[in-house]
């Protein structure tokens, strides 16, 4: 029989195994952490963050980039827009973190009052921001864009807004992009009268522009056939200029890695517009007419996925399939590369490993395949055959 000492000794410790027993993940592999340096890593320029807001009330661009004068060249700009409903930048914050800190100038344009904004508004509203922004920071010595280095930078219904402001820049006096980044392409409408995005001409969208798009393997469906749909519809756009890149869920440890469409969101308190002070409403100026539509109100599936948005935290999908791709995609574009030094850099799709050594599932690629030929105009139908003396005419068949 053990004696008492040792009994009190046990009986900790089998309580404290059985503790650990009941807990999820409890012993199981853990995902790599963000990295150290590199894309996507943690070896930033800056130790802080400026965050101001432009522009007048009702229309307000958030802007952010590193505490410090800004290099002799200026500052790659980062326009990103957020999904429908999203409005605060606390749900992208930690994103919006990486770019400015890692020496971006990062501009967060509020194209959208929820309940007041109809999505046929939205693009014609975010080119004015991102205009106005540009030209209120275009003297600061701290801010200083460099407006020759444009990337859009889309969530979700954000995307078809980036491409649609990519088509219209020469008209609307916006730079031209070097880059269309999509996270989860969605929201696109069919035309202007029903709910969701309409795709403009995007054949207008400049050839050297790169378009990359990234979706999940979650509720994917949609995402795809959105992707698909942009990179179509950019016709004037060569392929090799065009890549579509997939994340791929992976369970093998705790906690496991879902690539959902709310994935590229990752909160940061210190994001909150409400730490912000906006600029007034003038008291004196009349409010322009208002009139109210079913599209301005979100649906019930938008609610939950906005939630869901604004909910998400960090993880290694963020840092390894958005953070990286993003700045490994904007580093060829800026350079003048293509497509090509993407897929042939192995460090594109790799997720690194789980703290057991077994690698996370990695990034799948696709090039879209280039747009179809025009069919021959169809040729005129042959006349009906004659009728024969004397016979009865010849009636042609219903239908053919």
């Amino acid at each position: 029989m053990p004696s008492l000492p040792r009994l009190r000794l046990a009986l900790p410790l089998a309580l404290a195994l059985a503790v650990l027993g009941g807990v999820p993940g409890a012993g199981a592999a853990t995902p790599p952490a963000q990295p150290k340096d590199g894309p996507g890593g943690q070896a930033y320029t800056a130790a802080s963050v400026t965050k101001r807001a432009l522009g007048r009330a009702g229309a307000v661009t958030l802007a952010y980039y590193g505490s410090g004068a800004a290099p002799a060249q200026g500052r790659p700009v980062v326009v990103m827009l957020h999904a429908w409903g999203a409005v605060n930048p606390q749900a992208y914050g930690a994103w919006i973190e990486h770019l400015a800190r890692s020496g971006s100038l990062v501009l967060f344009p509020r194209f959208q009052e929820l309940n007041r904004t109809r999505p046929a508004d939205a693009s014609g509203i975010a080119a004015g921001l991102v205009k106005d922004a540009l030209a209120e920071l275009a003297a600061d010595p701290e801010a200083k864009p460099d407006t020759g280095r444009v990337a859009l930078l889309g969530h979700l219904a954000g995307v078809p807004l980036a491409a649609n402001l990519a088509a219209h820049a020469k008209e609307t006096g916006l730079p031209v992009p070097r880059l269309i980044f999509g996270a989860m392409p969605g929201g696109i409408a069919r035309d202007d009268k029903a709910r969701g995005i309409a795709l403009h001409d995007l054949n207008a969208i400049d050839p050297a522009t790169l378009i990359v798009t990234v979706i999940g393997d979650r509720d994917a469906r949609a995402a795809d056939i959105a992707a698909r749909r942009v990179m179509r519809e950019a016709s004037a756009v060569p392929v090799d200029h065009k890549l579509m890149v997939r994340a791929l869920s992976d369970d093998h440890g705790f906690p496991a890695l879902s690539a959902t469409l709310a994935s590229p969101a990752g909160g940061s308190p210190a994001y909150d517009v409400a730490q912000l002070k906006l600029p007034a409403a003038d008291l004196k100026q009349k409010p322009p007419p208002f009139k109210w539509s079913a599209d301005m109100a979100l649906t019930g599936e938008q609610t939950v996925l906005v939630a869901q948005i604004n909910g998400a935290g960090t993880d290694s999908l963020d840092y390894l399939a958005f953070w990286k791709t993003f700045d490994m995609a904007a580093a060829a574009a800026f350079s003048g590369q293509n497509a090509a030094s993407l897929k042939s850099n192995p460090r594109f799709i790799d997720m690194e490993r789980w703290s057991d050594g077994w690698p996370v599932r990695r990034l799948s690629l696709e090039t879209p395949r280039p747009p179809a030929p025009p069919k021959p105009a169809a040729t005129s139908a042959a006349p009906p055959p004659a009728a024969k003396p004397g016979g009865k005419p010849v009636v042609p068949v219903r239908g053919h």
